[in-house]
């Protein structure tokens, strides 16, 4: 019998068998979907829709508001070609090997299935791309869907505002909408899942069995949308690579906290303005894109924008709401990698260095971090700065949603520790590291895959798969089980050259984060007169 949680039809992961209706029509190039006709491509058996509006384009008078309903159109739309990346700085694409095509006129997705038929209700996976919420692209060669789709998923990858265009907060903005202001990014994913929610039958898809998945800003948007009211129902299980939401909003300076209060917001917002010589927003939004990217800076070394506690997509506190039970109860699989603070450290960190930089951050729980961390020598200050980073930008979040998850809701928590070792990172899986894996697409700078990261590769496609359709990832024999994390059973699952069920790493680090995570949580409850 399956749970609440396990309603789709899964036989196996390899070959996906589905009981179709006799007269559910067959699937085609062309679907009929909200605002009109599309036309895509089949190659090799697998249909892909690239392009596809779900909601009206972003620009003039709706910039800094609430996604609108897409725009019809007449004839049929090609849809064989991704959508320009929303506005952002060129830094990443270079990275990913994505074209450096950018538009404020981004709020696109991509479709891919094999499905045969429009009434499989094959499992459905929702994509959305990392990027440190300034950058990033649904058109990254890696984020291509078709493995997936050759699997019996029905995978989808969904674009959303980014930087200042996504996330600036405003008093004006506030006032408009009347829900607070800097969280259209998120609206835009929520919409892209209502899109989903009304359109993905005609794919094969089952909107009743829907997972969003995404890596570094995308599995802490897959965090938020967790415990984001308008989210409610539009998802059913919730896949977080090297992500989660966990902190207190930030209400002053302080290490370890992303997500700004509003009102900090807002006032980061005016001074914005300010340096744009816009007097209010309607000066703003008749300023060309370019020039508010301009102003804005290049990748994360720019004027940093991040979601918003807006209050209403963002309503607070989400330790506070997941105790109160205000979340959206679904199975949740989610970890980090070993050494996801490689990636960020920029140039050598003494041992003197290191401590200063903790007691300017971490204030009275300071001398908890200094404990957790060695840092004798220079060598082991450079690994305790990576790894203070890999702790509060990812692994606490995680750890502290799956002890939550696994406390309050009915939906299980499955996590994973990655630390599969290769020539190009010897000391650890990097940030990101996994996504190739997940994917199954490895083309670009890292060269050909080994035998040992393809069948790396399959195992986890496979796990996914399994958790998309069932909310379990241990739906086939021959894979190493993988338990459930509870707060009483700390197991996860650590990826090396294969898989095996270990206790989790690094509890006595993630342990001194929750106390100063604690604090932190007592702080702002004081300030605000909580």
């Amino acid at each position: 019998m399956l749970s609440k949680h396990s309603s789709c039809f899964f036989v196996s992961v390899v070959s996906i068998v589905f009981i179709v209706a006799c007269s559910s029509p067959p699937l085609t190039t062309t679907v009929e979907v909200t605002g009109g006709t599309i036309e895509g491509v089949d190659q090799d058996g697998v249909f892909s829709y690239k392009g596809i509006p779900f909601a009206a384009p972003p620009v003039a008078d709706l910039r800094w508001k609430a996604p609108q309903p897409t725009k019809a159109w007449t004839g049929v739309r090609n849809a064989d070609t991704f959508a320009p990346g929303c506005m952002q700085d060129s830094s990443m694409s270079a990275m990913t090997g994505a074209p450096a095509n950018f538009s404020e006129d981004c709020l696109y997705l991509n479709v891919w299935t094999a499905a045969k038929t429009a009434g499989e209700k094959r499992p459905v996976m929702v994509w959305i791309h990392g990027g440190a919420f300034v950058g990033g692209m649904t058109g990254t060669p890696m984020f291509d869907g078709t493995k997936f789709a050759q699997k019996g998923v029905v995978l989808v990858s969904i674009a959303y505002r980014l930087g200042v265009f996504g996330f600036m907060a405003h008093p004006e903005l506030s006032r408009e909408s009347g829900r607070g202001s800097g969280t259209y990014g998120i609206q835009d994913m929520i919409a892209g899942l209502q899109w989903v929610k009304d359109n993905i039958a005609r794919f094969g898809g089952d909107p009743s069995c829907v997972t969003i998945f995404g890596e570094s800003a995308g599995g802490i948007a897959v965090g938020m949308l967790s415990a984001a009211p308008p989210a409610k129902g539009l998802f059913h299980r919730a896949i977080s690579e090297s992500g989660g939401s966990f902190a207190p909003p930030r209400i002053e300076d302080g290490a370890g906290q992303n997500v700004p209060a509003l009102k900090l917001a807002e006032s980061d917002g005016e001074s914005f303005l300010k340096k744009l010589g816009a007097s209010d927003m309607n000066a703003a939004r008749a300023l060309p894109a370019e020039q508010i990217q301009e102003a804005a800076g290049g990748g994360m070394g720019g004027v940093r924008f991040w979601p918003v506690a807006d209050g209403y997509v963002i309503p607070g506190d989400p330790y506070e709401l997941y105790e109160k039970g205000r979340f959206n109860d679904t199975p949740i699989l989610a970890g980090t990698n070993s050494n996801e603070g490689g990636l960020f450290m920029r140039g050598p960190v003494n041992a003197e260095e290191f401590e200063k930089q903790i007691r300017s951050g971490y204030g009275e729980r300071a001398d908890v971090i200094l404990e957790a961390y060695p840092h004798s020598t220079d060598a082991e200050a450079a690994r305790a700065s990576a790894d203070v980073f890999r702790e509060f930008a990812f692994a606490w979040p995680t750890w502290a949603w799956a002890r939550m998850q696994s406390r309050m809701g009915d939906g299980k928590a499955f996590v994973y520790y990655y630390d599969h070792r290769t020539p190009a990172s010897p000391d650890g899986a990097n940030h990101a590291a996994e996504v190739s894996y997940v994917f199954g697409n490895f083309a670009g700078p890292g060269g050909a895959p080994r035998p040992e990261d393809l069948a790396l590769s399959e195992l986890i496609q496979t796990y996914w798969i399994n958790f998309a359709a069932t909310g379990d990832p241990n739906r086939r024999p021959a894979l190493p089980l993988w338990p459930n994390f509870t707060e009483q059973d700390q197991q996860v699952l650590y990826f090396d050259d294969s898989a095996s069920a270990k206790p989790i790493p690094n509890l006595e680090k993630l342990k001194a984060f929750d106390s100063y995570y604690s604090w932190r949580r007592e702080q702002a409850r004081e300030k605000i007169g909580q």
